[in-house]
């Protein structure tokens, strides 16, 4: 699903009992508490695309989430982008509101991705 206000999604919290939808603020608070965990595919991703775990929790703590997934399961996740360290990164993560859950990271490239990084091209 396209993120349509992402305004609303960057900037309110609320409890996700109350929606399926993820919260900017919800998952970084989660993450300034250090309640996170990792996928070990999101691990072998960050090792193979030459990321780091910090760039990807600055993601999370500094990025603007982009798409929403609320069918996703065990819990809906969403897109999250942050351009940083002299390039974009994408992650995506869910959240059960008790702990983030990172599941991949990567660098988006311009043949799937228009200019923005936020738009993809079809």
């Amino acid at each position: 699903m396209k993120l349509t206000n992402k305004t609303d999604y960057n900037e309110r919290s609320v409890n996700l009992s109350d929606a399926s939808e993820l919260y900017i603020n919800t998952l970084r608070k989660l993450c300034s508490e250090y309640k996170i965990k990792w996928t070990i595919h999101v691990l072998k991703r960050i090792r193979e695309r030459k990321l780091t775990i910090e760039m990807a929790v600055n993601a999370v703590m500094n990025g603007d989430i982009i798409e929403q997934y609320p069918d996703d399961k065990p819990f809906p996740s969403c897109l999250i982008l942050q351009i940083g360290y002299n390039k974009p990164i994408h992650v995506v993560v869910s959240t059960d509101g008790e702990h983030v859950y990172f599941i991949t990271a990567y660098a988006p490239n311009l043949i799937e991705w228009e200019d923005d990084y936020k738009t993809r091209r079809r």
